[in-house]
């Protein structure tokens, strides 16, 4: 049996979405900025993606420009606001669990002169408004947090935070990372005072290579990429029509049915911990009721490295991340993990299961039934 347990990472893109995205590669092969006949059926595909994203969303499809996917979006929200707005101040702000892709940017800023506040979190992951409130100045500029973190799937307070912002500091750009959160969780940046929104769309079954930075109307916000002009001049480069085209019919798919989706997640997911809890020396990490995402479990186990048991379970075809795959392949220590009091003996022994609305519970009590067997084993080879 294959159990794929790695959602979180990447998803397997739609047959929908793939189908359209054959098409637009085959038939309707056009660039946007041409003038004739296909030039147009491939600027109303953008189009018509950009309508069924801001559906989703409830927000304008001018609002919504197209990436290469959640590390673009993530850069050009953060590198671009602070550019545009830092006569107005040099101070940001962004919390201790952020993606690379969010935390990468926050150095290259510090490098450039920006002075960066991080937030810490709970036990749990959660970032709480009053460590924000502690910290943010007259100067401050741009305030960026995930909404999900990736890798023990704490679900972070951004209406309150969001809402909180717009009534007492409303010149500070709220960027947030919802590269998990999209799909998962119902998102209304209007009535959540988000004023910029990344999304990736390989991990809501779109394909890889594809992304979107909501933008709200009136935002100040410098482009990062130049040439041609395309997408009012905010991310220059003929647009991937496909790969476009491929993520409004995944983004429309995954909202759905949206909330047996959501119920079917947490059912696997409550399922799965408390059966995984029941093995001698696992230890989940993070909230264990719904405060968390409906699709990730972070689960440390004493005495058994994290490769050691990723690799044991991929000989019984159960693939899963050490902590989070979205940064490189090369083994790091975890700065999430660090950031909730992991014990340093489980810093290297935790590894994330991550599921699909595909995801069965057949697939899990394969896993579970491996791990019972692999785990006692492995701990007691290590103990020798």
């Amino acid at each position: 049996m294959e159990c794929y347990l790695d959602n979180s990472a990447t998803t397997k893109c739609s047959q929908a979405a793939t189908e359209k995205m054959v098409e637009l590669l085959t038939k309707e092969f056009g660039n946007p900025s041409s003038m004739h006949e296909m030039g147009m059926i491939a600027e109303n595909e953008v189009k018509a993606a950009a309508e069924k994203i801001a559906s989703t969303l409830k927000v304008q499809p001018k609002e919504i420009y197209f990436t290469s996917g959640g590390t673009e979006s993530n850069n050009l929200a953060i590198l671009g606001v602070a550019d545009a707005a830092k006569r107005r101040g040099m101070h940001v702000i962004t919390s201790m669990i952020e993606h690379p892709s969010v935390a990468n940017p926050f150095h290259v800023l510090e490098e450039r002169g920006y002075e960066v506040t991080y937030l810490p979190v709970d036990e749990q992951g959660h970032i709480t408004l009053s460590d924000l409130q502690n910290v943010i100045r007259d100067d401050t500029i741009l305030v960026s947090l995930m909404y999900i973190n990736n890798e023990i799937g704490a679900i972070e307070p951004i209406s309150e935070i969001g809402n909180w912002l717009k009534a007492n500091y409303p010149e500070v750009v709220f960027h947030v990372d919802a590269i998990q959160a999209y799909g998962k969780i119902l998102i209304r940046p209007k009535k959540e005072g988000i004023d910029l929104l990344s999304v990736s769309g390989h991990k809501i079954h779109g394909p890889k290579g594809s992304g979107f930075l909501y933008i709200r109307d009136k935002i100040k916000i410098h482009p990062i990429i130049f040439g041609g002009g395309q997408q009012k001049g905010m991310r220059s480069g003929t647009e991937n029509v496909p790969a476009i085209a491929g993520l409004g019919v995944a983004a429309q798919e995954i909202y759905e049915q949206f909330d047996e989706k959501i119920a079917h997640l947490y059912e696997l997911r409550d399922y799965f911990i408390s059966e995984v809890s029941k093995i001698d020396g696992v230890r989940v990490n993070g909230a264990a009721d719904h405060s968390n995402a409906p699709h990730i479990v972070s689960v440390s186990t004493k005495g058994v490295r994290a490769e050691v048991l990723l690799h044991a379970l991929e000989d019984k075809h159960i693939y899963v991340s050490a902590g989070s795959a979205c940064s490189s392949n090369k083994p790091a220590v975890s700065a999430t993990l660090k950031a909730i009091g992991l014990p340093n003996d489980l810093l290297d022994a935790t590894v994330r299961f991550s599921f699909s609305v595909h995801t069965t519970k057949e697939e899990l009590d394969y896993a579970l039934s491996q791990m019972n067997q692999l785990i006692p084993m492995l701990q007691k080879y290590t103990r020798h």
